[in-house]
């Protein structure tokens, strides 16, 4: 999908500062919380160095979930990031060349971790920060990448809150609320849906602001159930949905319990079609319902053949390399998230070449007017650091991915600016949305 975007966000959080805990406030806290990393970091302030060798070196940092209910997507969006790196791994700034080197630190998928893994990356001394997979983490540690000056490019946290109202964190992916409409009008098209069945994780932002902006938009009832962090067993919340004769299931969750909801829902034998959003859209959650008849629909920000270069190249990379084809989920179907983590890093790259300094307020202050054309579309921002609404779909082929026999398009195509389902012949672009049968 494409769309241009940048998020800020401070507004969300400028709440949070004016809390106490304990007589200290939360910036101060942040404060001490940096001061702390850097005791046991040596720092510079230039945001480059030069390696053994005496090579120029720009760091990167990646801020990514590696570990907790998330890591399997945090994993699936670095893959894209450390391709991109293995493809281009140098960048000419300011007439110098530098390698380029990925910092990692990870989030561990949960808001308490996610601080202390910001801290860690700022006293590492990077120029700019990729990341999160996650909307929860992106929001808890944007407040730490304020707070250093840093420039945060997020992958694919669609949350609205996470670039509302800041300046430091800019943003690739198209917003929740956006998905969600295409979702609710999809649904009312396709299955002329009355009533729908909502389900997330208690207390996640990602999963309860789309269900929010789902029942704002869906003209229907929605019922809606929220399960505790941890939860494993699904039954009794499915059981409900059949119970109370719901025509969808909207279930925006990360890809640990969608592959248990979608792995359930096949072993039930249930009929009722699954909606799913960007999370969803992983060959890990849609092998579950391989060898079923579950309908699972997705939205996504790429589909296999939107750029047959980079698929070929990633996948003859993947089958290369062990380890990410173990981070991939054990086979080479390309993952959105991986496309737009591949397209992050070149966006990083155009940053620190505008900025023509490895120093991170020269770069956070190029990144507004930073422009790429990526595998996903066309990259520019708007004055919120989102990802422009004006740009063009990029051009898709109307053939199913390459996975023979699993695939089936069965959307609309949807503008992107307006986002609605649009009747007539489907345009080369959009929001995908999506059927794979087992």
């Amino acid at each position: 999908m494409h769309i241009r975007f940048k998020d800020k966000c401070s507004s969300c959080m400028d709440i949070a500062w004016k809390e106490k805990n304990g007589g200290i406030t939360m910036k101060k806290a942040i404060a001490l919380l940096l001061a702390l990393v850097m005791v046991f970091a040596l720092c510079a302030c230039g945001g480059g160095g030069d390696s053994a060798s005496g090579d120029k070196v720009v760091k990167i940092g990646v801020f990514e979930p590696a570990s907790g209910d998330s890591g399997a997507g945090g994993k699936q969006e670095m893959l894209g990031m450390q391709y991109a790196n293995k493809e281009t791994p140098t960048v000419d700034i300011g007439g110098t060349t530098y390698n380029v080197e990925l910092v990692y630190a990870d989030n561990g998928s949960t808001t308490d971790k996610a601080p202390t893994a910001a801290a860690e990356l700022v006293s590492k001394d990077v120029s700019l920060v990729l990341g999160s997979y996650g909307s929860s983490v992106a929001m808890a540690g944007g407040p730490v990448f304020d707070e250093a000056g840093l420039a945060a490019i997020g992958v694919t946290c669609t949350n609205p809150n996470i670039t509302a109202g800041n300046d430091y964190y800019f943003r690739i992916c198209f917003l929740d609320n956006f998905q969600a409409q295409v979702l609710v009008n999809f649904a009312k098209d396709k299955f002329s849906a009355q009533k729908a069945y909502s389900l997330g994780e208690l207390g996640n932002e990602y999963d309860q602001g789309l269900i929010a902006f789902f029942e704002q938009n869906f003209d229907g009832e929605v019922i809606k159930d929220s399960f505790p962090t941890n939860t494993s067993d699904f039954t009794t919340y499915l059981n409900k949905a059949v119970a109370e004769d719901v025509d969808v299931i909207f279930c925006p969750v990360s890809i640990a319990y969608a592959t248990q909801i979608v792995g359930l829902a096949a072993s039930m034998g249930l009929d009722i079609p699954l909606l799913g959003s960007d999370t969803l859209d992983s060959n890990v959650v849609l092998e579950a319902a391989q060898g079923s008849n579950v309908q699972l629909y997705v939205s996504t920000f790429y589909q296999e053949g939107g750029s047959p270069k980079f698929d070929d190249g990633i996948k003859a990379w993947l089958n290369e390399d062990s380890t990410a084809m173990t981070n991939n989920g054990g086979n080479d179907t390309i993952a959105a998230v991986t496309a737009m983590g591949y397209d992050a890093y070149y966006v990083a790259l155009e940053a620190l070449k505008a900025a023509g300094s490895t120093d991170k307020a020269a770069v956070k202050a190029a990144l507004p007017d930073v422009t790429y054309t990526g595998v996903s579309g066309s990259i520019a921002f708007d004055e919120q650091g989102r990802r422009h609404p004006g740009t063009p779909p990029i051009s898709r082929p109307q053939t199913p991915p390459t996975t023979p026999g699993l695939w089936k398009r069965c959307r609309k195509p949807v503008d992107p600016i307006l986002p609605t389902c649009l009747a007539g012949t489907p345009p080369s672009g959009g929001l995908t949305v999506y059927r794979r049968f087992a």
